[in-house]
């Protein structure tokens, strides 16, 4: 039985990538910061929490690391540990390069060091294109990264690349473009849309305040997404792929699928920081653009050229972003209404 540690294991992918490698008969390890609560409920959610085994891990301190990994030797490590939020890294950009780059120096030193025959999948991200130089971004687009978050994704994305060509560790890093679910976090904004419409909805919430809603964004499933950072360990050698959907939505589009999910009928009046989302049915105020919300380098257009993952991974994406948005939108309207 295969032995493989997941960190970030109590986040979305943690989550689903846990139920598929249970579900493959591997013994899954997840490694989570010392709190005072575990947060577990995706764990829950997707019922993999008892079948799992939990360690506590610390990806900052090297020392921690190297020790984890010499109990438990595992034969693929899957590093989803990150500050993933964009907005945050402009408020705490030292601590998201701690855990983004310096987490990940030291599991390849301590896997190096400990000499252990495993596959390591990193997550790399494609924020890492910033302010693209290419459309669509594909595994040969140069990167330009406009963020704290990105910059640090994009060093440990080229630390990987060179360890695995110094040191001939088979070392992967998936460049996953956006990817949601009903499992996402509430700060990510296809998620505070379903979840506060739902509200609006439901209990006559204040209306949902956002940031650029022209923001183009290539929005792929996240269960999808882990079955394929499976297949990139599965792989004959080690290498980087893009995942993405090769489809381009706005955040105005999402809102208005989701909105529609939810029991409104949008109508959209004004442009830019003065444009507002009301109901047609009522005239209410369902959502409006707030500068508060705009990055301080934004990121205006992604989308991903899968044909790499086409070709060599068989990676072929069946769930899209206009059922995205029903699914996660139906969810919250769910949710909420248990509640």
């Amino acid at each position: 039985m295969p032995k493989t540690l997941i960190t970030g294991i109590s986040g979305q992918d943690g989550s689903y990538l846990a139920r598929i490698l249970v579900e493959r008969g591997h013994e899954v390890y997840g490694a989570m910061r010392r709190g005072s609560t575990a947060k577990t409920d995706r764990l829950q959610e997707v019922n993999v929490l008892d079948k799992i085994q939990m360690c506590t891990m610390e990806i900052t301190e090297y020392a921690n690391v190297q020790t984890v990994l010499s109990d438990i030797r595992p034969d693929y490590i899957y590093n989803l540990a990150a500050q993933s939020f964009v907005a945050d890294s402009f408020h705490f950009p030292h601590y998201t390069s701690d855990v983004n780059y310096m987490g990940v120096i030291n599991l390849l030193e301590a896997v190096r060091l400990l000499k252990l025959d495993c596959r390591i999948y990193q997550a790399s991200t494609s924020e890492m294109y910033g302010d693209v130089l290419e459309k669509p971004q594909s595994e040969t687009t140069p990167f330009n990264p406009m963020s704290p978050y990105a910059v640090s994704k994009l060093a440990a994305h080229s630390l990987v690349k060179n360890y695995r060509e110094a040191y001939g560790l088979f070392a992967t890093s998936g460049i996953l473009f956006n990817h949601e679910s009903e499992l996402r976090g509430l700060e990510f904004v296809t998620r505070k849309i379903t979840s506060w419409l739902a509200k609006v909805k439901l209990f006559n919430h204040e209306p949902l305040p956002l940031g650029n809603l022209s923001s183009v964004r290539d929005w792929g499933y996240a269960p999808e997404y882990t079955e394929m950072m499976v297949k990139m360990l599965d792989h004959e050698r080690p290498d980087d792929f893009v995942i993405s959907t090769n489809t381009e939505y706005t955040v105005r589009e999402f809102l208005e699928m989701a909105a529609r999910e939810i029991g409104f009928d949008p109508v959209f009046e004004g442009e830019g920081l003065k444009e507002k989302c009301y109901d047609k049915k009522d005239g209410k105020l369902i959502a409006y653009v707030n500068p508060k919300y705009y990055r301080a380098s934004d990121v205006v257009y992604l989308r991903g050229d899968n044909s790499k993952a086409l070709n060599e991974l068989g990676w072929q994406p069946k769930v899209l972003t206009p059922e995205i948005a029903r699914k996660m939108a139906a969810y919250d309207l769910q949710l909420l209404n248990r509640k």
